[in-house]
């Protein structure tokens, strides 16, 4: 069983066993609060009976006042329901998604949130608050939330320090993710704690700003291989702009060229549809 590892006074990070390429070592849930008040359970992962265990034993003599959630991917929001099941704790954060068509396979259709947080509003218990900071781009409902009292922003998977976030239409947005990196560019805060990796604690900016202009980078990528006139298709690009990729990222590498390119298309750089696209204008 997970032990809980404290990274501040007011923070303490379990990670859950479901390591993959894209969880890297698993996915961090958070405790927020003192020892021995009421705290807040940030994301508390998947459906796992040991990470239950795990969580309902970091807060061994605590109250769970609130179970929050950063937004509805399998490997974050399951396990809200049991914990809630166990501690009697609202279930509060970003809104339920609705695909046109039915939930893809990695969203958790059946979280029902008992309080949805919109920009600003805040959930809180003695000596913590969490503030809702929207950042939407790796999925339409996703949330950070900020800790005023340490200045500390818990920043689930817009950002990671261990990889770039996968950005996968139809509800993952290259353009709302974009939007959201700079809207925490401009943003002061000291920390920012993942929802996978470690935390990031020296200029998180600078972590953020970096990652926008690797999107760039991409777009510019994207912008080069359909020089020429001639269309091209999704995977060519990605064997040509991935070089060493793990073979089991390639699915989701094409994901975020497809983002790419439905971005580029609303600035009418790019034209098509599925995988074939060629250059417009």
């Amino acid at each position: 069983m997970t032990a809980a590892v404290e990274l501040e006074p007011l923070v303490r990070r379990l990670t859950a066993d479901n390591p993959s390429p894209f969880t890297f070592r698993g996915t961090n849930s958070y405790v927020v609060g003192p020892r021995g008040g009421a705290v807040a359970v940030i994301d508390p992962g998947p459906m796992s009976a040991a990470h239950l265990q795990a969580l309902l034993a970091a807060t061994a003599g605590e109250t769970v006042a609130a179970i929050v959630v950063s937004h509805t991917h399998r490997d974050h929001s399951p396990l809200s329901r049991a914990l809630a099941a166990r501690t009697g704790a609202p279930i509060v954060g970003c809104a339920p998604l609705a695909l046109r068509g039915g939930a893809e396979a990695g969203f958790d259709a059946d979280y029902l949130p008992d309080r949805v947080l919109a920009e600003g509003e805040r959930v809180a218990g003695e000596g913590w608050t969490l503030e809702a900071v929207a950042t939407p781009g790796h999925t339409s409902n996703h949330l950070a939330f900020h800790l005023p009292e340490t200045n500390a922003l818990f920043t689930a998977d817009h950002v990671m320090g261990w990889s770039t976030t996968v950005v996968s239409p139809p509800d993952g947005d290259m353009t709302d993710y974009m939007a959201s990196l700079e809207k925490l560019i401009a943003r002061d805060d000291r920390v920012y704690y993942p929802g996978h990796g470690d935390e990031i604690s020296d200029r998180p900016q600078r972590l953020a700003r970096g990652q926008l202009g690797h999107r760039k980078q991409r777009e510019g990528q994207i912008l080069r291989a359909l020089d020429g006139g001639a269309e091209r298709s999704i995977p060519e690009m990605v064997a040509e702009m991935y070089k060493g990729l793990d073979p089991r990222l390639a699915p989701a590498a094409g994901r975020s060229v497809l983002a790419h390119l439905i971005d580029l298309d609303r600035r009418g750089l790019a034209a098509g549809e599925g995988e074939r696209w060629r250059r417009a204008g």
